[in-house]
């Protein structure tokens, strides 16, 4: 397993510079967020030149929203996104199955979990698939507590219920615990790697200070067992990158450190 950095956490006036104070920090690998300001050539040559690699690019917008141009904008969004993805060596873009509340996509929404908004991402997720393979390009999608799919479980059912070879999903420990559930920590993240271990095609790193909510704390200052979630990656056969974010960039070497040991320990 390698760490990886959500492109963003850190930042300087230029590419050039913020790649460099990213390799500063022993980053190689990176999530990466298109900017329409910089040219993705641009991106490749900069990259190239420092030996990053690109794990994985963004195409986040909300599947289910109320607005329906939205909706239709975050496809165009993600077909761009896909056309890109060869140029900057990569072949997984990240999704969020999105929630019902009109304002934000990372909100939940009691209309969630209605068969409508089911049904409503089943469409939204047929008409991505297409994009996909019309690229040839992977969409991983990430389960989270606020989200229409909020659990392992519901995760599994899409996976099922799509049938693609161009659908995975982004492994978050911190996003999947609903509220009264963190006392069953091992025994949830058990089994969502039971049943989705086979299907991860990225894992995030961040952590918790509650359940119900999905994470936004920095690795190792919140509440997951990293032992027991860095482990389940490891016995999955995951050898990918291990994304941090939700930190600061003065939270990175700790970040790093701390990561970096529990890997280092399997």
């Amino acid at each position: 397993m390698h760490i990886g950095l959500m492109e963003g956490t850190i930042r300087r006036d230029t590419l050039e510079e913020t790649l460099d104070a990213t390799v500063e920090y022993g980053i190689y690998h990176l999530q990466y967020h298109i900017n329409a300001a910089i040219s993705v050539d641009e991106i490749r040559q900069e990259i190239d030149e420092r030996q990053i690699h690109i794990v994985a690019l963004s195409g986040t917008y909300n599947m289910i929203d109320p607005d329906i141009q939205k909706r239709d904008a975050g496809l165009q969004m993600l077909r761009y996104v896909a056309s890109q993805c060869e140029l900057l060596g990569t072949s997984v873009i990240t999704l969020c199955t999105g929630s019902r509340d009109p304002h934000s996509m990372w909100r939940a929404h009691p209309d969630n979990n209605s068969e409508s908004a089911w049904q409503e991402l089943v469409e939204s997720m047929q008409k991505a698939l297409e994009v996909a393979e019309e690229f040839n390009v992977t969409l991983a999608f990430e389960p989270e507590v606020s989200n229409v799919i909020d659990s392992a479980q519901k995760a599994r059912r899409l996976l099922d219920e799509m049938s693609s070879p161009y659908l995975k999903v982004v492994m978050d420990g911190a996003n999947i615990f609903h509220k009264g559930e963190l006392p069953k920590m091992r025994e949830i993240l058990d089994e969502a790697f039971a049943l989705l271990g086979d299907d991860i095609a990225l894992a995030h790193a961040k952590d918790l200070d509650r359940d119900g909510h999905a994470g936004n704390l920095a690795a190792g200052t919140g509440m997951l067992d990293y032992n027991q979630y860095i482990g389940l990656l490891s016995e999955v056969g995951y050898d990918g990158a291990v994304v941090l974010h939700g930190l600061s960039e003065e939270q990175v070497p700790f970040c790093v450190n701390f990561l970096q040991a529990k890997i280092d320990t399997l």
